[in-house]
């Protein structure tokens, strides 16, 4: 836990070995509740390497001057990631182009 979120990571060593490694994060939204997206890599013993590049998607919840890990959802490939960028980006395009709803109309959706 940390009193920061500046200083969250995903970096994770085990025996001596970095078994997670961050290559890069991105603070997404502060706040009470904070959300972070990782870009990391696992260390891979079969090939005494670390693996392709993964992402992960944390929020972490505020309590008591700490930041606490609440969810997270992990991207394994390059691939997912795309395409989850591709779909996000179809339904921003359609929601801009629908404009903006009243309140009327979202409490009888």
């Amino acid at each position: 836990m940390v009193e920061d979120i500046e200083d969250v990571s995903v970096n994770y060593e085990e025996d001596g070995v970095q078994v997670v490694q961050e290559l890069d994060k991105e603070i997404i939204s502060r706040g009470t509740w904070a959300t972070v997206i990782f870009r990391y890599r696992q260390w891979e013993r079969s090939r005494e390497g670390y693996g392709p590049d993964r992402f992960t998607l944390r929020r972490y919840r505020r309590v008591g001057g700490e930041y606490r890990q609440q969810a997270k959802f992990n991207i394994s490939s390059v691939e997912q990631a795309r395409r989850i960028v591709e779909v996000l980006s179809r339904w921003i395009a359609d929601a801009e182009e629908a404009g903006p709803v009243s309140e009327e109309e979202g409490e009888d959706a």
